[in-house]
């Protein structure tokens, strides 16, 4: 009888005519007194108390009774509920939206409060019930709790002096607050009236109406039906409209002056810009155990979310208009403004307007610029170390490459004779020798892969080659000249030796195989390799051994020059005199 009749107390709580009455027979005392008194152990007990507590909390919130009269006993109670291990959900919900009522209506019971229930216990607790409605409770607990156990402008100004441990703790309640959108996030849309409520927002301060404009204006609906964003992006949209209706005229009758292709679509917009804000704040991800990245710009604005928005939506039409974009382009636009977004936080903006300034001056061409420079700097190519590093490895590797150029021609390659007629069906082979002192070379059959070395009777002496000619300047060019074709001065190179009357004349069947042989002639005759795909190889081949170099130095900034040498010692006596030790 008396669990049942603490419910009906509960509901008829909300009444203020009731509330003025009970209160008036000194009714809520009743209520301190059974919770000062009960044990929650019994069998009935948590229900009576949650009962009872929120009969308490609804007569408490018509503002009739001070907080200021609660007795000692009474808050230790409602903190002990808090601060237990294990006792039912719905007691310490109700039990924290008494502690917040509390600490937000006097300073002296906060300081009450805070005494018996520590911000470390409600961080053990809120990292337990990830995932709950008490989670929101919580929340706001421990937000009071920041706010006066730190400076707020030590926390929003000095992000230097916050120690690891706070920053985590900001860092969860970040998390756990923007958490707090995900349903919406999660939610699409489900009825075509959610739409029509949006379809009229006013547009400028003469109170005309102008429809939102959506992508698909026969089924507005369809614009909304991902989730994530899900009904979210039509929050931002709504609040945007309402809170900067002069911002938003703005967008809406700048982009429907423009031709259809260079009109920036504002839902389209809204839509993924909403995704994008989910994604770079991580609502609807539980916080990490270790983590600590929170954003100084949260703890100075009550609807971070919203009020991003509305810069951002503005800034993706300035975006726009820099990039001259068209429909088509409306992805590549997106991502440049992620990535101002994104660069402009992790500068720990403290303040919406201070992101405002640095998000806008953050323009395209800087962007630009800024991709640039990290591709330069991307490995550290710029430092002088590392280049110093590059100078005394290509030595090395250039050796590498002129091996494999000559291991290449030892194994030798195919070519089509050249001839007068179209048809160039006769082959020869030539290969170096394996002591790298004679070519060889002989007309081969069609099907033949590999000949043995010995079958080419043909030859001629390294030493005897004179020049390495290419294009052309090669006789076999000279005499077709008019006749040759670009790929074929491409592929063209030959070898002169004896007194310079003889040459031996070939055409590659592929680039590749023309990089191999003039590279590999030219180590045969003591010249640098010059060809294209020496370059690639080259530049491959230093990145890779550069990386394996840097491993250990990853995330370590590499100075710009040599730490100076320190100054000689003022004497030398501390070195040992061998040949008094001999002695």
């Amino acid at each position: 009888v008396r669990c049942d009749s603490l419910k009906q107390l509960a509901c008829v709580s909300t009444d203020v005519t009731f509330a003025q009455e009970f209160i008036s027979r000194d009714g809520h005392s009743l209520l301190v007194k059974i919770v000062e008194d009960l044990c929650v152990l019994s069998v009935r007990a948590p229900l009576i108390m949650t009962h009872t507590l929120t009969g308490f909390m609804e007569l408490m919130d018509h503002g009739i009774v001070s907080w200021d009269n609660l007795s000692a006993v009474f808050i230790k109670k409602i903190a002990s509920f808090v601060n237990a291990k294990v006792l039912d959900a719905s007691i310490q919900q109700v039990s924290l939206a008494i502690l917040e009522s509390m600490v937000l209506s006097s300073s002296s019971l906060f300081q009450q409060v805070k005494q018996e229930v520590t911000l470390e216990r409600l961080l053990s607790h809120l990292q337990q019930f990830f995932g709950h409605s008490i989670q929101s409770k919580y929340s706001t607990v421990l937000n009071l709790w920041l706010m006066v156990c730190c400076d707020p402008q030590n926390i929003i100004h000095s992000s230097a002096s916050v120690g690891d441990e706070m920053a985590h703790y900001l860092y969860v309640l970040q998390s756990v607050t923007l958490n707090h959108l995900e349903p919406r996030m999660r939610m699409p849309l489900d009825s075509y009236n959610q739409v029509r409520k949006m379809t009229s927002l006013t547009s400028d301060p003469s109170h005309t109406r102008k429809p939102l404009p959506l992508r698909n204006n026969s089924n507005p609906g369809q614009d909304l039906l991902r989730a994530p964003p899900g009904l979210l992006a039509l929050d931002t949209m709504a609040y945007f409209a309402s809170r900067y209706p002069d911002a938003y005229s703005r967008f809406v009758l700048e982009n429907s002056s423009r031709e259809d292709k260079h009109e920036c679509p504002f839902a389209r917009s809204s839509i993924q810009l909403t995704l994008i804000l989910c994604e770079i704040l991580r609502i609807g991800e539980p916080p990490s155990e270790t983590g600590s990245n929170y954003h100084p710009i949260f703890f100075s604005q009550d609807r971070l979310l919203e009020e991003l928005f509305c810069v951002c939506i503005q800034l993706i039409n300035k975006t726009w208009k820099e990039m001259r974009a068209t429909q088509e382009d409306f992805d590549k636009v997106m991502q440049v403004v992620r990535e101002q977004i994104t660069r402009t936080l992790s500068s720990k903006p403290t303040s919406l307007e201070l992101f405002k300034n640095k998000v806008n001056a953050l323009n395209y061409s800087e962007i630009l610029k800024l991709r640039q420079t990290e591709r330069l700097h991307q490995e550290e190519t710029l430092a002088p170390p590392v280049l110093e590093l590059k100078e005394r490895l290509k030595p090395e590797l250039l050796e590498l490459i002129r091996q494999q150029r000559l291991n290449r021609l030892c194994q030798g390659t195919l070519f089509r004779k050249i001839s007068s007629r179209r048809r160039q069906d006769k082959l020869w082979y030539c290969r170096l020798s394996p002591n790298h002192k004679v070519l060889h070379f002989g007309d081969v059959e069609e099907d033949t892969e590999t000949p043995p070395i010995e079958s080419l009777q043909e030859k001629i002496p390294v030493a005897d080659i004179k020049a390495l000619l290419t294009g052309k300047d090669c006789p076999h060019m000279k005499e077709n000249k008019g006749k040759q074709t670009k790929e074929g001065l491409d592929l063209a190179f030959s070898i002169t030796y004896d007194v310079e009357e003889y040459s031996l004349n070939f055409i590659a069947s592929s680039r590749t195989d023309f990089c191999l042989w003039t590279d590999g002639l030219s180590v045969l005759l003591g010249r640098d390799m010059s060809s294209e795909c020496m370059r690639s190889e080259l530049d491959i081949l230093l990145s890779m051994e550069i990386k394996l170099r840097l491993l250990d130095l990853e995330n370590v900034p590499i100075p710009d020059c040599a730490p100076p040498v320190p100054k000689p010692p003022s004497n030398f006596n501390f070195c040992y005199d061998l040949s008094q030790a001999e002695q």
